[in-house]
């Protein structure tokens, strides 16, 4: 049975519920309207506790603006992660941008908001104090990744390992970016495939050292599921936005990271198809 997160949340807030299916109903009204609780998924690029720190005062502002409930849905990998959206247990989440290609077709996820102030990439890291200069060298080495999807970290790189590079290598696959990082610096992993934002609130920064970055893309968007009525989709889009227009509010954001919102939209994406990585997404 896999281990549940669901201590480690309640350490941070008293209830933070997991289910699946359609939404529940609250009994509360706000403003004459009946408001309702919605799932929210996140994956998991930093461990628990962080991503919880990061998200529910985000969840509570949210609340706020809209007068509906977000409940934070915790995933222990990436690989959970992924089958929870594909069974359709998320109202919303914050995924990848080749995740979000997944969910569409899966279940009908929609876009709502993304970063419009950076790129998402992938890096590949080695110790800061590694003989190892260039991707050449990694033949026949090992290369950490959190998991086989995850996308700047593992689908761009793996594909370009590959396709650029006819790189043969040892890949090994950790559930979580900072479990990437830290096999490298140990010394257990020759290299690590990860991305920036992962990388930079690394605690282990100045032990690593990139040698190659990837194609850049737009990062990762917030979505909707199919089920979530275009008029509560509006609200959430307003809500994030009205973040975005405030100190406090792009200071919490600002962690996710997303240094500025803005609304996201399918055509946003439409460039991840013409790299065709559905030869390196691997089924879990």
């Amino acid at each position: 049975m896999k281990p549940s997160l669901r201590d480690t949340y309640a350490a941070l807030k008293s209830v933070i519920r997991r289910y699946s299916g359609a939404v529940i109903t609250s009994v509360v009204v706000c403003g004459g309207a009946s408001a309702e609780t919605f799932s929210v998924g996140i994956v998991p690029q930093f461990e628990p506790r962080k991503l919880t720190e990061i998200w529910l005062p985000i969840l509570s502002e949210l609340e706020e603006s809209t007068g509906h409930r977000f409940d934070l849905v915790g995933s222990p990998t990436i690989s959970d992660f992924e089958q929870s959206f594909i069974q359709g247990e998320f109202d919303f989440a914050y995924m990848n941008p080749y995740h979000f290609l997944v969910a569409s077709e899966t279940q009908g996820y929609t876009p709502i908001v993304r970063d419009g102030g950076r790129e998402l990439f992938g890096v590949l890291v080695v110790a800061a104090d590694s003989d190892i200069q260039t991707v050449k060298d990694l033949e026949g080495r090992k290369i950490a990744y959190p998991s086989p999807n995850a996308l700047g970290a593992s689908l761009l790189m793996r594909a370009d390992l590959d396709r650029t590079f006819g790189l043969t290598y040892e890949p090994h696959y950790v559930s979580i970016h900072s479990s990437a990082y830290l096999n490298v610096v140990l010394g257990q992993m020759d290299a690590a495939g990860g991305v920036m934002a992962t990388l930079n609130s690394n605690p282990d920064r100045e032990s690593l050292r990139i040698i190659y970055e990837t194609t850049r893309l737009p990062p990762h968007p917030i979505v909707a599921h199919d089920r979530i009525s275009p008029e509560i989709i509006e609200e959430i889009e307003a809500a994030f936005l009205g973040m975005g227009a405030t100190d406090a509010g792009r200071a919490m954001l600002a962690r996710v990271p997303i240094r500025q919102v803005v609304p996201a939209s399918e055509e946003d994406y439409e460039i991840l198809k013409e790299l065709n990585l559905a030869d390196y997404w691997i089924d879990q």
